[in-house]
Formats: C-alpha cells, structure tokens, sequence
C-alpha cells in the first residue's frame, strides 16, 4: 500500500471526523449519523495502516481519533453494582479457577520448600545457633514466648489491619512483578516459605511444634492459599512473555494483566477474612481444635467459592477478564 496516496485520499474524512468531535453534543441528527460512519471507516482505516504500512506518527493520531470517536459514540460507561456483583460470583473465581494449574503445584512445591527448610532447621543445632543466640532461641520458642505473644501483641483490630495491608502488598507484588519473567515472584515465595520454615524448625526443634500450628494453621491456610494463587497468577503472566500462544505478546499480556489486576482486588477482599481471623481467632482463648476448625472452614469456603462458582463460570467462557465492549479493539490473528 503507498501510504502518501492513502493519506491523501482519506485525510480529508479525518479532518471532518476531528471536526465533528470537537463540536461535542451540539451536532445534527444528520452529523451524529456521519460521525458514526466517519468513525468505522476511520477505525478500518487504522487496521490496514497498522498491518499494511506502519507509520509511528499516523498511527498516533489515528488511535487518539477513533479513540475519542468511539468514547463519543459508546458513551461513558460507569462502574455499577452489577459489575461488582459479576466480578465477585463469576470473574474473581474464574480467574482463579483458570489459574489452578499453576496456583496449585506452587502451592504444593511451597510447602515442600518450606518442611524441608524446617526439617533441616530442627535436625541441626548448628544451623539454630546461625539464626540466634541460644538465649534468643529459648526466649523465642518457651511457653509464653515471642513465638506466641506475636498474635496478641497489638489490639486485635490494629493488628487484623497491618496484617491485611502486609499481606495484600506481598499478594498485589506477586501479581505486579510477574511480568519480569517471574524471578521477583520466585523470590518472594521463597522469603515466604523461609520465614514459615524457620518457625517450624525452632518450635520443633523445642518440642512445640503442635503449639506452631495450632497458631499458624487458622489464619495460615487461607493466607497461604492466597498468596499461592497471586504468584501462581504470577508466574503464569511472566510466561505469557515468553509464550503468548496464538495471540500476539502484547494482547496475551493485557488481557492475562487485566485479569491479574482483578486478582488483585479479589485476593485483597480473601486476606482480608484472613487478617480477620489472624486478629480475632489465633489469639483468643478458643480451643485450639475451635481455633483450627474456624481455619478449615475458611479455607474449605474459598476451594469451594473457586471451584463450583469459578470452574461453573470459567467453563461458560468468563476467562476474568472485563466486559467484551469494555476492551481495546484488537487485530485478528491467525490460528
């Protein structure tokens, strides 16, 4: 295609689209009806110069127009309480569920990390006196120590908020950071199983690994599982770098970083119920079997919450994305 003779021929529909924009609201029945054609001729306009003749400038200012064309034909759309209520009963859980086979063997190499880490930790003093002092150690794991005054060491609902706000950060950086390839991800999960593989060690290596779990395990599962599902998310928008299957790199980025970015909202909402229970149930006088059935139950909510509402939702097509007419026009691609 010989792009100065296609500027030629068409500029003149382009200038008359600028114009008729710039006018706004006071148009004509007749010019509203020529703004609409002017716009899906534009709109086609811009396709072949894209695939055909790419020019840095026209493409620019061809994008800016259809762009404010199509704001001006569609309208503002605004954010209602149904959209709050799909995102929460189909996208947030189908993109979870489309997730799951990454989620879920993060999850389960995580943990392993982690036992290792503690089974390494209680089998060799000399590892323990790497960490801290001796006294530091007994102080940290003896009955009434740091290990267990950490959960009641601030007012309950202070603490539910810094651990929530902690928690989402670490979720939102997972999600975020996944797009470089997946190392910060990686590093992240590993502080994470660090940290809780320290504690398994040194309260194991004191005979108090039963007291550990009974405080962990309430709020660990859900928090754990959430922060599995943002690196699993994570690591899977880092592979859509370096894989993006039949759809060109930067539409497969947008649309997984679009879902991610709901993730986000999504597991902010589930560390919040986390940070709840880790404010309010590990610290309390319950039972430990009360305190462990509580986790149980929360986290048995969410599998079941990701798995009937999302497995029902993603095979019906939501992929938890936005809505259709709410997207970037994209190119075809071929198969």
């Amino acid at each position: 295609m010989d792009l100065d003779v296609f500027v030629t021929a068409h500029h003149a529909e382009w200038d008359r689209l600028d114009h008729l924009l710039r006018r706004g609201r006071r148009l004509t029945g007749a010019e509203a009806d020529e703004l609409v054609a002017l716009y899906q001729r534009t709109a086609t306009h811009l396709s072949l110069i894209q695939s055909s003749a790419p020019d840095p400038s026209l493409t620019a200012r061809l994008t800016q127009l259809v762009a404010r064309a199509r704001a001006t034909v569609t309208g503002t759309r605004r954010a209602s309480w149904r959209d709050a209520t799909r995102f929460l009963t189909a996208g947030f859980p189908a993109a979870i569920y489309r997730t799951r086979h990454w989620w879920v063997p993060t999850a389960v190499l995580s943990i392993a990390v982690a036992a290792v880490i503690g089974w390494w930790i209680g089998a060799h003093p000399e590892v323990q006196s790497a960490i801290a002092a001796p006294a530091e150690l007994r102080e940290m794991t003896r009955p009434g120590g740091q290990y267990e005054t950490y959960y009641s060491s601030n007012p309950a609902a202070s603490f539910a908020a810094q651990v929530w706000t902690n928690n989402a950060q670490a979720a939102a950086m997972c999600l975020v950071l996944g797009a470089f390839l997946c190392f910060p991800v990686l590093w992240i999960l590993f502080l994470n199983m660090l940290n809780l593989g320290v504690g398994i060690g040194l309260m194991s290596s004191a005979g108090r690994l039963d007291v550990f779990l009974g405080l962990v395990i309430p709020h660990g599962l859900l928090e754990l599982t959430a922060v599995f599902v943002a690196a699993g998310t994570g690591l899977r928008l880092g592979w859509t770098l370096i894989d993006p299957g039949p759809r060109t790199r930067r539409a497969a980025l947008a649309q997984e970083g679009r879902a991610a970015l709901g993730m986000a909202l999504g597991l902010a909402l589930v560390l919040f119920v986390s940070g709840l229970i880790e404010g309010f149930v590990t610290p309390s006088g319950l039972p430990t079997w009360a305190r462990i059935t509580i986790g149980i139950a929360a986290e048995l909510a969410f599998l079941v919450y990701v798995y009937i509402l999302g497995g029902r939702a993603a095979r019906a097509g939501d992929r938890g994305d936005v809505e259709p007419a709410d997207r970037s026009a994209e190119l075809p691609t071929a198969a």
